[in-house]
């Protein structure tokens, strides 16, 4: 191989790999938006606004990296954020553009973020309504939480998302023990604010089922 050729794919290389950390850190950032848009506001009207403005953000992104698996997930849960923000008949344009968001990694990448998009999908299908407003099934949203769990069975959000879907269905001792499971998820370093407040939904939720 000449020397050219070899200085050629050094420079793709440094390319590939600058991309991939640039969209990395562009992740983090989302990650962290979310949670503070999340936990940190607790006025409606504000919550809204911080959720469009994170959704206009992870729009960029994406379009800087087209067809990035990670971001695609993550402009999904934003958008389905928002939706729950906005509440209404209103949502549900949002649900569905997130619920074909979610779809296309599946289809491609399903193993993206530990399967996060079967766990943000099935969650979806268990809070939608039904047809003939929405899509919501509760038998494709345990399928899909139960593939999500088969992906990461320690992580604190498919427990948590399956625990909820149980308790929504009436099947409180089940979903105890995935709160519970949910509570013992290993921390993520990244995303403190995000575990903390997690873990206070998983406490309200045990109240609840006590």
């Amino acid at each position: 191989m000449n020397n050219k050729r070899l200085l050629t794919l050094a420079i793709c290389s440094t390319l590939t790999a600058s991309a991939s950390f640039a969209a990395s850190t562009e992740l983090q950032a989302l990650q962290t938006s979310w949670a503070k848009c999340q936990y940190n506001t607790s006025d409606k009207d504000q919550k809204e606004q911080c959720l469009n403005e994170v959704v206009q953000k992870n729009t960029e992104y994406l379009d800087a990296h087209p067809n990035d698996p990670e971001l695609t997930v993550w402009l999904a849960i934003n958008k389905s954020t928002l939706a729950g923000a906005k509440g209404g008949l209103g949502a549900l344009s949002l649900v569905k553009e997130a619920k074909a968001l979610l779809e296309s990694v599946i289809d491609r990448a399903p193993q993206t973020l530990d399967g996060s998009a079967y766990t943000s999908l099935g969650s979806l299908y268990y809070q939608v309504p039904g047809w003939p407003l929405g899509f919501g099934n509760d038998k494709t949203a345990e399928q899909m939480l139960k593939k999500a769990l088969e992906i990461n069975p320690n992580g604190i959000d498919p427990n948590y998302f399956y625990a909820d879907f149980l308790a929504q269905d009436g099947r409180k001792e089940e979903a105890k023990q995935y709160f519970n499971r949910a509570l013992q998820a290993p921390s993520r370093p990244d995303r403190p604010l995000a575990d903390q407040g997690r873990k206070m939904e998983i406490q309200a939720k045990l109240k609840e089922l006590s």
